[in-house]
């Protein structure tokens, strides 16, 4: 009677450690599948609930299969024992007669992780051609087959004479206007210009008089000034200057930078720079206005 007791208390303790195992299950959800055809894998795990378990993701190499998609489920725990399952929908394009599969689970541990494997699921690859020919046989045909033209020439033709229409077109509606345009701009850029070495060599003057520098400065606002009013400004004198563009001060100014030239005095020359710059940028604003005048008209 007591070894009947001791062997039933083995068997209740060796239930007890198998309860506590972790299982594995893997299989094909059929038994066989055209090549390439969609086909479902059941992974399942039962375990004890302290243990913590993951299933292969995405990551995974699930050669010779590809993984189209995965779906996975709650996971249910009872009498401290939890179950969890999932399906991955594989294709096969192997071109092997039977195809071999076996997902494995991993165990996290606190330093390392043990890996489960299932029992090896096998499917049937069920092929469409009854057999493949061991030699490929080819159809002769010796007959040319036209091939189509890269380029159509008549509607290249067509698109052709269309941008010509369309360009000529704009250039007679807009083409004064667009060259109003771009001449505003053209002064514009040339103004700054001027302005960007008129200062330069005003610094420059102001540092260190000398005829050099003077003559520069003069050369500099002759040449812009007839440049934006079409008139001789590098033939006419001082007095010419101040007597056509109806302006004394201008021959003052341009007097006391003169006087640097052939006095080597010291004159004012801040002052007289800032007026000749002055009347500079009032032609260049009425240069502008012109400009926008006329485009108004048109």
């Amino acid at each position: 009677m007591v070894k009947v007791r001791i062997l039933f208390a083995f068997l209740l303790l060796s239930a007890s450690l198998m309860a506590q195992e972790v299982q594995v299950n893997g299989y094909f959800m059929s038994d066989s599948a055209k090549l390439g055809e969609r086909v479902g894998y059941v992974l399942k795990a039962t375990y004890p609930a302290d243990r913590q378990l993951i299933f292969p993701d995405s990551t995974y190499d699930f050669s010779p299969f590809v993984l189209l998609e995965k779906q996975t489920f709650l996971s249910s725990t009872q009498d401290s024992v939890t179950a969890d399952s999932t399906i991955y929908f594989l294709s096969n394009f192997e071109l092997d007669s039977v195809a071999y599969l076996t997902l494995p689970v991993f165990e996290l541990s606190r330093y390392d992780s043990i890996t489960h494997f299932p029992l090896e699921a096998s499917i049937a690859v069920k092929w469409t051609l009854d057999s493949i020919p061991e030699e490929l046989m080819f159809q002769e045909n010796n007959v040319y087959q036209p091939i189509p033209k890269k380029w159509d020439l008549i509607l290249l033709g067509i698109i052709s004479i269309g941008l010509i229409i369309l360009i000529g077109g704009g250039y007679w509606l807009f083409g004064d206007r667009i060259k109003r345009f771009l001449f505003e701009r053209n002064e514009k850029r040339r103004w700054k210009k001027f302005a960007k070495r008129w200062n330069e060599a005003t610094s420059n003057l102001e540092s260190q008089p000398s005829m050099e520098a003077a003559d520069e400065l003069l050369g500099i606002w002759k040449g812009y000034m007839e440049s934006i009013t079409g008139l001789p400004i590098k033939e006419w004198t001082s007095s010419e200057l101040g007597e056509k563009l109806d302006d004394l001060k201008i021959f003052s100014s341009l007097r006391a930078i003169e006087l640097i030239i052939y006095a080597g005095a010291q004159s004012e020359i801040k002052e007289a720079a800032g007026y000749l710059l002055e009347v500079a940028e009032e032609k260049f604003e009425q240069k502008l206005k012109n400009i926008k005048h006329d485009r108004a008209i048109v």
